[in-house]
């Protein structure tokens, strides 16, 4: 009886796989359609060749499989009856070469249409892809792309350009996709990924990746003059590829002095709320304007904006915008005073404030607590707890950063690496992977001395050299694992000075006002400090903190009262504006050659390497040096006068965590008098054995330390 293909391709193996499906299958077909008339003497042949297939395709006797043999072989001789080719042209087809399957059943009748082999099998027609819909989708594709282009959208591996630094940036696909505005994945999670930053000749970042997830907090920490402040500056003018609906606030610049208030300045940073605002403004005059005659239009219009106001809550905004300015020091009589009546720090609160109403999806701040005093940086911390969008903060306040962030941005080596928790956990799960990373590297030159030994000591016996050869490759296939590069550490060390016998300094029942105003900042005033003092001036911006370390110094005179010092005391004065001190055109060297002539270079380089301005840094112009380079150089320029008593005004703005330290290190070792002006908690505690509160119009020294104030200020937030 003849093969029927239909039955043979619906039957499984003992695998449980298709006939048509299979390997054997494959190697059946193949050597059915490569026989020829040549291949097999008769049907005994072709069962021996065969007849073991067939049984397993259909459970068959003997003599019906070599009957199915005995057909094949008519086939390959003579055309038989299982040629399908013969039936139409009566003639025999040798197959001499592979041809597609599917063309034979062309132009067949009915009958032979039904039938179906083992490898021509037939698709549904829904799978196939409309050639139509098919370009119409990918012409679709491409003039998203050009609109893209045309906006300014980045293209791949295109240099961008902010002031004098420069970024690269290698774009894939599958964040374009992410980008395209209007799409499915309008993602709040930003990821960029294998970019460059340089400044100048000096590369920044190399090959890093930045990853943010949306509500998460980042602290960005890292050495100074690495690219922090660099790199925010780059996401927030979009110089890096970040997805165009996120919105980016980064609060660099003060707010801009006019005749708003400083209340209607914060709400006017909500532009969906004035927007909703002026949209119901121009409804109430149109439907005034039509009088009786209103349309049932513009009253459904009103409706759906007064509905949209509610849900935005645009009558809770006065009230949030009072809260957030009273947190970060603005009285109420404040907040009505006009943007232009404020100092630039002032201005730079308002900046924050602005911010933090308008909630942005994120918000990058750099060192925000430099601009704010403890009060306001306690309620910031506890405000920021709670921050609904992502947040990307620079700070090198190690209590805000143990209690702000809840994960750690660590830029090192022209890389950024991620940890999770706070700066606490950070710094303990980093000398974990670093004393990990060097016992790996120990292990692995001590294998490849003791396998590079084995080498040298049978490189040429012949018995030996198959042993060699493996050792050789196996050390080919070691990792290459490098040392683990530990960053200078930072010192600072001020000059020995000469010891002098008390009294130092005393203040008696010192009051002051300034000229032309009638209420004074503070009254009967009366201390006294030493050479072994250190004593911190804490309270609200504003006390007369700094009113009081002018007069110390001189600068300025008491309205009332007197200060006596020790006829050898001179003093050095480090200002919170410091950077105003400094000459930004010229060099480190020449900034202390231009104001102690007369040394050798060697002596200009010695004092700058005490505080950590070291190698080319002291020869680079200050304007291209980092705000902490700065701060060190400022120290060095203070030092060169050789003071005895030493008053501090804000020393740990734009300091880093190692630069604070060693400032503190540095502070408690020293010979000179301390008096110190700081918002740092943790330098507070380092060094302070004596605390000045300067509030209520008059400044006091209390027992209990930084704990007492501490507890003083939460009470005052809570209440």
């Amino acid at each position: 009886m003849p093969l029927n293909f239909t039955d043979v391709s619906r039957k499984e193996f003992p695998t449980g796989q298709h006939v048509y499906e299979s390997e054997r299958d494959d190697s059946f077909c193949s050597y059915i359609l490569n026989s020829s008339k040549d291949d097999f003497e008769d049907a005994n042949e072709v069962y021996e060749a065969i007849g073991e297939v067939l049984h397993e395709v259909e459970e068959k006797s003997e003599k019906e499989v070599r009957e199915i043999c005995t057909n094949l072989l008519s086939i390959l001789t003579d055309g038989g009856n299982g040629s399908i080719e013969r039936r139409k042209n009566g003639v025999n087809k040798v197959l001499n070469a592979p041809i597609h399957m599917g063309s034979m059943t062309a132009g067949l009748t009915e009958e032979a249409e039904e039938i179906k082999s083992i490898w021509v099998t037939s698709r549904d027609d829904v799978m196939k892809v409309d050639a139509k819909k098919l370009e119409k989708a990918e012409a679709k594709l491409r003039q998203k792309q050009e609109n893209r282009d045309d906006q300014g959208t980045v293209k791949k591996n295109a240099p961008l350009v902010l002031e004098t630094a420069t970024v690269s940036q290698v774009i894939s696909k599958k964040d374009n996709k992410m980008e395209a505005k209007g799409g499915t994945n309008r993602t709040n999670d930003i990821r960029i990924e294998n970019f460059d930053v340089a400044y100048g000749d000096r590369v920044l970042l190399q090959g890093a990746d930045l990853v943010l997830a949306f509500g998460r907090r980042y602290g960005f920490v890292g050495r100074n003059g690495l690219g922090k402040t660099t790199l925010l500056r780059m996401i927030s003018g979009k110089q890096l590829q970040i997805p165009s609906h996120i919105r980016v606030l980064h609060v660099e610049q003060e707010v801009e002095g006019d005749d708003t208030s400083a209340l209607d300045s914060v709400l006017q940073s909500d532009v969906e709320r004035c927007a909703l605002l002026k949209q119901e403004a121009e409804l109430q005059a149109a439907i005034k304007k039509e009088g009786d005659k209103v349309s049932d239009a513009l009253g459904e219009e009103l409706a759906k904006v007064f509905e949209a106001m509610q849900l935005a809550e645009v009558e809770k905004a006065p009230a949030k915008a009072s809260t957030i300015l009273s947190g970060l020091g603005f009285s109420v009589e404040r907040q009505s005073w006009p943007t232009k009546a404020f100092s630039g720090g002032w201005r730079m609160r308002l900046a924050l404030a602005r911010a933090l109403f308008s909630r942005p999806d994120l918000l990058l701040l750099d060192e925000p607590t430099n601009m704010l005093d403890i009060k306001a940086i306690l309620w910031l911390e506890k405000y920021l707890q709670s921050w609904p969008t992502t947040l990307l903060v620079v700070s090198h306040d190690r209590n805000f950063l143990d209690t702000v962030p809840t994960d750690i941005l660590y830029l090192k080596g022209q890389k950024i690496e991620s940890y999770r928790g706070n700066y606490e956990q950070f710094a303990k799960t980093k000398n974990e992977r670093e004393l990990n990373q060097q016992r790996e590297f120990e292990a692995q030159q001590a294998k490849r001395a003791h396998v590079q030994g084995f080498i040298d000591r049978f490189r040429y016996n012949a018995n030996r050299a198959s042993s060699v050869q493996s050792k050789i490759k196996m050390l080919d296939k070691l990792p290459d694992l490098k040392p683990i590069e530990k960053e200078n550490e930072v010192t600072l060390r001020f000059p020995d000075v000469e010891a002098l016998n008390p009294p130092i300094l005393q203040i008696n029942e010192v009051s002051y006002r300034y000229p032309d105003t009638k209420n004074f900042i503070f009254t009967n005033v009366s201390l006294s400090a030493t050479l072994q003092s250190r004593i911190c001036i804490v309270g609200e911006n504003g006390a007369g903190k700094t009113t009081l370390l002018k007069i110390i110094t001189g600068s300025l005179s008491p309205t009332h009262g007197t200060i006596h010092t020790h006829r050898n005391l001179k003093f050095g004065y480090f200002s919170q504006h410091h950077v105003d001190q400094l000459d930004l055109r010229v060099c480190p060297v020449e900034l202390l050659q231009n104001n102690f002539p007369g040394k050798p270079i060697e002596e200009y380089r010695r004092m700058l390497g005490s505080f950590g301005v070291t190698g080319d840094l002291a020869l680079q112009t200050i304007h291209s040096l980092s705000g902490g380079q700065k701060s060190r150089v400022a120290f060095a320029l203070m030092c060169a006068a050789m003071p005895n008593f030493l008053v501090l005004d804000e020393p740990t703005n734009h300091l880093d965590i190692e630069s604070i330290e060693a400032l503190g290190k540095a502070i408690n070792t020293c010979q000179a008098g301390v008096i110190l002006v700081s918002h740092d908690e943790r330098l507070i505690r380092m060094v302070c054995k004596e605390l000045w509160v300067c509030a209520d119009g008059s400044i006091k020294c209390i027992e209990g330390g930084f704990d007492e104030y501490r507890q003083i200020i939460e009470k005052e937030l809570e209440a």
